[in-house]
């Protein structure tokens, strides 16, 4: 069965659940309004027969059933929208398969990376219609830049990649945990009052408050001063009750008063904070339970994430249950007579404050962890769930040897399986620089790209559109989408030229691996026969490094490269031409390409062409 056949049966069965969750919520409609008309007309009878304390002890019983009855709705009304944001979540997978850029949500816009970085811009792995937005399923802000950062990475690092290789594996076939996760964000981020589309949560805000509001002192020796004066205060009372002594407690509650208020601003805002911070926590309080009382003992990798929502007496529901009885404590400030008389007795602020900063301190120590943990997870679930929607990509090999990949059936993610055309491809010590030529549209540039990809998602620790792909560890480097800036003051051809210095610079460092170079249409912002010395002395000097890669032109000269320099071969992408118009296979062919479309094309489009 595909996944697309399961997926369209799952959201079968959820529509059926629907149905009758529906059904069961409409007589829940019907039996509250007839269980509270019945209730006001049957108080009203027995007001006038039996008067008013049966009509009282009626009306009792009917509220009660009424709010037994509102329980249950509530609990369906509940069922209904996790079933509802449930199917969402199937239909977002079903967008995904088929590329559907309308329906895959897109995240609250990060901050870009810079545009000197090696590939980014290249190889549309940010963006609108990037292989991030297709991958990523994270909810929280963090989650999703962690991910990011993982498909952005510089140097590629093989016990990384393997780890992350072994998790997904092992997550990639709990689809049911994967969507359980999402869907309770989905169900906290509703009942916080947000809307159903996505929108990033910004976690790193609460970390920052926690450390911000740390005091520098602690409360301690004020509560135990307060302490000691309350004491006193209540044996005087009960000393001048008793007539044991002169009735001289006014003055030590007066004293006792007076010390509070001089110390009132150290808790003034202890109240505000306390609420702010159960609020936050209470956010991701689903999914941390969650998470708490999951069953690890065969996923081992999964077990080891989750370690720090399972320590005893450190999980976040024992924190957020501390909380909420501080809450409830420091709350008394509401109600002005019940704070008078509690401090009567006791320090009450004071004491909680202190017990405040003190579960402040423990959750400052724990919440990073918990926050790194969920944040590796859903990164991780992104890739997961990557390699479970497309079961027919192929996890990568990691190669000791230097300058090797070995590629079957080697196809771009970000294209639509319908209209996809997968090439073989190697690289190796034998053929180390590719001169890629061939006709306008007959895919050269894509084909770099999705050479590029894919050597993302395997750095990744992602599964590859590929039968197979054996690969070394390269830094990627890019020069296809260059383009000028009015800003800057760049011409086209200068911004090129700084790209491809730059380029030239990270192929002569001095690192362990090696850079893979993909280069498009090289100096095409000059004239040919500058550009022609250019791109020939440009390669030859990639050609004497350790560097790799690839380099598509138009330019038919380049290729006479391949009989004088080791190393350089070249390949190529061709087309036909049928009853007036052009046809493309996109299939990567060895040697240079035997034709050229150009002129046919201005032909076709009517344009003048001297023959």
């Amino acid at each position: 069965m595909t996944r697309l056949t399961q997926l369209d049966k799952q959201i079968a069965r959820l529509r059926r659940r629907e149905s009758v969750l529906n059904e069961i919520s409409r007589n829940y409609w019907n039996a509250r309004r007839i269980i509270f008309v019945s209730g006001a007309l049957l108080a009203l009878v027995f007001c006038g027969l039996a008067g008013s304390r049966v009509a009282w002890l009626v009306a009792a019983l009917i509220a009660l059933l009424f709010l037994v009855v509102s329980i249950f709705h509530n609990r369906v009304r509940d069922s209904l929208l996790r079933n509802s944001l449930l199917a969402e979540i199937k239909q977002i997978h079903i967008a995904r398969i088929h590329l559907d850029w309308d329906r895959i949500p897109h995240a609250d816009p990060a901050t870009l990376p810079s545009k000197d970085h090696p590939f980014v811009s290249d190889l549309d792995i940010t963006g609108e219609r990037s292989l991030h937005r297709l991958i990523d399923c994270a909810v929280t802000r963090e989650g999703s830049e962690r991910l990011r950062s993982w498909l952005l990475s510089l140097r590629p690092d093989a016990r990384l990649i393997k780890r992350r290789q072994a998790l997904v594996h092992e997550l990639k076939d709990h689809y049911a945990f994967r969507d359980k996760l999402q869907l309770l964000s989905a169900v906290a981020r509703i009942s916080t009052g947000q809307s159903r589309q996505r929108s990033l949560w910004d976690s790193s805000k609460l970390v920052d408050w926690i450390e911000r509001s740390h005091p520098k002192d602690s409360l301690l020796p004020t509560v135990v001063f307060l302490f000691i004066l309350s004491t006193l205060n209540i044996a005087l009372i009960l000393l001048g009750a008793f007539k044991l002594i002169p009735q001289i407690w006014p003055i030590m509650f007066l004293i006792y008063m007076g010390a509070m208020l001089i110390k009132q601003q150290r808790i003034a805002t202890a109240w505000d904070e306390l609420q702010e911070l159960e609020k936050t926590l209470t956010h991701f309080q689903l999914v941390f339970a969650y998470l708490e009382s999951r069953k690890c003992q065969n996923t081992p990798g999964l077990a080891e994430i989750c370690a720090p929502f399972v320590v005893e007496g450190k999980r976040p529901s024992t924190e957020i249950r501390r909380l909420g009885r501080l809450a409830a404590a420091l709350g008394l400030r509401t109600n002005p007579i019940l704070w008078f008389l509690a401090h009567l007795l006791m320090p009450w602020s004071f004491y909680f404050t202190y017990r405040l900063e003190l579960v402040k301190a423990e959750i400052a120590h724990q919440l990073p962890r918990w926050l790194d943990a969920w944040y590796e997870l859903e990164a991780l679930n992104s890739l997961a769930n990557f390699s479970y929607l497309n079961p027919h990509y192929e996890f990568p090999e990691l190669t000791v040897e230097t300058d090797l990949i070995i590629a079957r059936g080697l196809g771009h993610p970000l294209l639509k399986p319908e209209s996809k055309v997968c090439n073989d491809f190697d690289l190796d010590h034998a053929q180390r620089i590719v001169i890629l030529t061939g006709s306008n549209m007959a895919g050269k540039s894509t084909f770099l790209r999705t050479i590029g990809v894919n050597l993302v998602l395997a750095y990744a620790g992602a599964p590859v559109n590929a039968e197979h792909l054996q690969t070394s560890l390269f830094r990627i480097f890019t020069c296809i989408k260059v383009s000028d800036s009015v800003q800057d003051g760049l011409s086209y051809f200068y911004a090129e030229v700084k790209r491809l210095q730059a380029l030239l610079a990270a192929a002569e460092m001095d690192d362990p691996l090696p850079v893979l170079f993909l280069i498009d249409e090289i100096f095409r912002g000059t004239n040919s026969r500058e550009r022609l010395i250019g791109s020939r002395s440009y390669i030859r000097k990639l050609a004497q490094g350790s560097s790799v890669g690839l380099v598509a032109t138009h330019d038919l000269e380049l290729i006479k490269l391949a009989e004088e320099i080791e190393g350089v071969v070249n390949q190529h992408f061709r087309e036909e031409v049928r009853d007036g118009r052009m046809v493309f296979d996109y299939r990567l062919r060895s040697g240079p390409c035997p034709t050229t479309n150009a002129l046919t094309i201005m032909r076709l489009e009517g344009l003048p062409v001297e023959t």
